[in-house]
Formats: structure tokens, C-alpha cells, sequence
């Protein structure tokens, strides 16, 4: 039987795992978000690989088709150990920019990765984003800082967002009223943003934490 790689092993021990927690096999969509990857496709050529192994098998056509072998859950002790330490670490992609001052476009396709320590970041994040401008500095947040970004579009008044408006990225705190979205500066420098009823606007995420590159 083919030696597991680190990656693989994680992943062998990520489906055990969530099997045991969620009592069905996870699928690729939820494969790809809990590693980091940007399309499902990358997620199915790992499955494919550990099926050839023999450690898995994989129902056509069923979204949580994924079965572990007899080998599959002999090897997953291993597999577990290894996942713990995955779990431990985050690979996260760097998507692109986000304005700390007025909004921008993010830049298309993934910069680079960074392996980066869970304990980081107050919640998980699921990509980087680089920071360009210092609107948000009185909260630590600097110009060239990677902020971290949990997807979501839902977050509490006085949260740290990511926000899409008009087509451009800005990260500002969010505040919220009874008829009223305003995307508040921690630098007295800049003015805040008002969202205008009808406006082209979403959460994109939630801010996590900070990596600020040597």
C-alpha cells in the first residue's frame, strides 16, 4: 500500500473525521473549504488519488458518496495525528488587495500561500488579503498587512468587514442603524463611507486577524 503524503493524510483524516462528528462523509465543496482550495476540482484529484490507494471508494454521481476502506480506517490513527497538525496550521491563499482607504478592485488569481498558525486569528480564515492605505490604522491595521477573511456575508454592527461596494473591495467597520449602513475609518484622516439605498453592496467576510510580512 502507497505511503500517505502529509496532505493526503490530512485529508484521509478530515473525511473520518467528519463522518464521526457529522455522521456522513463530507463533500468535495466542503473538502476544498476546510484546505484552502479555491475549486472543488482540486479537492477531487486528492479523493481520486487516495481511491487508487485503496483507501477509499467513491459513488458516482452522489455529492457525499465518499467511503473509507477497510485500509482507509485502519490508516486514519496516523491519519488523525497528521490531521491534528494540519488542523493546527492553515495554508491560506493570498487573493489579492483590499482598500484601507478608499475601495479598490482586488487583484485576480492567487499571489501566493502562507502556512500560518491556527492560533493566529480569533476565528478561521479562509484567505489573505493585502492592505493598501492606512484608514485603518488606529486599529493596528497597516498599509502592506495581510488581513485574514472568513467568507460570510452576515456580521454585527461595529464588526471589522470586508466589504464589495460598487465592484470594489474595502476593509472598515461596519455600522449599522435602523435605516443606514455606514463603513467606518480608524483614522481620523479619511471620512466615512455611506452605502446609498440601492447601492451595489455585500459582506464579503468577516476580519479575522493580521500577518504583516517581514
Amino acid at each position: 500500500m502507497r505511503e500517505l503524503t502529509d496532505r493526503q493524510a490530512a485529508i484521509l483524516a478530515f473525511i473520518h473525521a467528519h463522518a464521526e462528528r457529522e455522521g456522513v462523509p463530507p463533500t468535495l465543496q466542503e473538502i476544498a473549504a476546510a484546505f484552502g482550495f479555491r475549486q472543488p476540482c482540486a479537492a477531487h484529484k486528492h479523493v481520486r488519488r487516495l481511491e487508487q490507494a485503496g483507501y477509499l471508494s467513491v459513488r458516482p454521481n452522489a455529492a457525499r458518496g465518499i467511503r473509507l476502506s477497510a485500509t482507509g480506517r485502519a490508516a486514519t490513527p496516523g491519519a488523525r495525528r497528521a490531521g491534528r497538525a494540519r488542523e493546527d496550521r492553515l495554508e491560506l491563499p493570498v487573493l489579492g488587495r483590499v482598500a484601507a482607504g478608499a475601495p479598490i478592485g482586488a487583484d485576480a488569481g492567487i499571489e501566493r500561500h502562507f502556512v500560518l498558525d491556527r492560533a493566529l486569528f480569533s476565528l478561521r480564515p479562509d484567505y489573505l488579503l493585502r492592505v493598501h492605505g492606512d484608514s485603518m490604522r488606529d486599529d493596528g491595521i497597516l498599509d502592506g498587512d495581510l488581513v485574514a477573511v472568513k467568507r460570510g456575508n452576515d456580521a454585527r454592527d461595529g464588526q471589522t468587514v470586508v466589504a464589495r461596494i460598487d465592484g470594489e473591495l474595502t476593509i472598515k467597520r461596519l455600522q449599522r442603524t435602523a435605516d443606514a449602513i455606514r463603513l467606518l475609518p480608524r483614522n481620523p484622516d479619511y471620512a466615512p463611507i455611506e452605502v446609498p439605498p440601492g447601492a451595489d453592496f455585500a459582506i464579503e467576510g468577516l476580519y479575522c486577524g493580521l500577518v504583516r510580512p517581514d
